[in-house]
């Protein structure tokens, strides 16, 4: 068995686009998870969740940032901890096709899987007791979350939510971050692969080049909010 693990999406269609048809080109794809925070960062809500939605072999989660848009819609205002994006996160919440807000709403945190023998945990990032998400270890190790996942039965721990790729091989399971598909410094867009062999995973990690310059632009010609920051922080780029 082959899956895909896409996660931190962003609002960028162009880096997802390049993703699928890398995953289409590969061809032996069984299934595709989607870990989380399809929107928000990226201006392209609507057509990420369009392409995403039309997909028939994919399972998906939900992120801080869907939960943060889903906060603004349910009247609650700003959700505790996203203050600096909440201007940004109004701006999404205007601009999100009704049609896709009881999709959102519908998310689970996280999903537990049956893999060819192999017991996979995918969530948007690591939850704590109360099921929230934990701070971010700036630092992981496969040691740390061995500690984390001491008493589960997973053999396969999937997330995202922190940028960077994270990989690790430990004697109790494997754990695999694959890094944001939308927000990178450079012109490429990142997924996992994941083969599932007599109850093993062995990890693929994929990069994709594409071209953002359209992308980039449309941060202008929408005037998102506080797109110089977004754009430097997240893009890489000095507006």
């Amino acid at each position: 068995m082959k899956i895909a693990v896409l996660t931190d999406i962003h609002g960028n269609l162009s880096a997802l686009r390049a993703v699928l048809s890398d995953i289409r080109k590969e061809g032996d794809i069984d299934h595709l998870f989607c870990l989380g925070d399809m929107i928000g960062i990226g201006p392209d809500t609507n057509e990420v969740l369009e392409c995403l939605t039309s997909l028939s072999n994919i399972s998906f989660v939900s992120g801080n940032h869907e939960e943060a848009v889903l906060h603004i819609l349910n009247g609650r205002g700003c959700m505790q901890g996203h203050e600096q994006a909440y201007r940004h996160h109004q701006w999404i919440a205007q601009r999100l096709d009704e049609n896709y807000v009881p999709f959102l709403r519908s998310l689970p945190r996280k999903m537990t899987v049956e893999l060819e023998g192999s017991r996979a945990l995918m969530p948007h990032y690591h939850t704590n007791y109360t099921g929230g998400f934990q701070p971010i270890d700036p630092n992981p190790d496969g040691e740390k979350l061995d500690r984390l996942y001491a008493d589960s039965p997973y053999d396969l721990v999937c997330f995202g939510h922190h940028h960077p790729v994270h990989w690790f091989q430990t004697n109790r399971r494997t754990y695999v971050n694959p890094g944001a598909l939308g927000c990178n410094e450079r012109s490429v867009a990142r997924y996992g692969l994941i083969q599932i062999t007599g109850g093993v995973p062995v990890v693929h990690l994929r990069e994709v080049e594409y071209d953002r310059k359209a992308f980039l632009q449309s941060y202008i010609d929408l005037d998102v909010p506080d797109r110089e920051f977004i754009v430097k922080v997240f893009h890489g780029v000095n507006p």
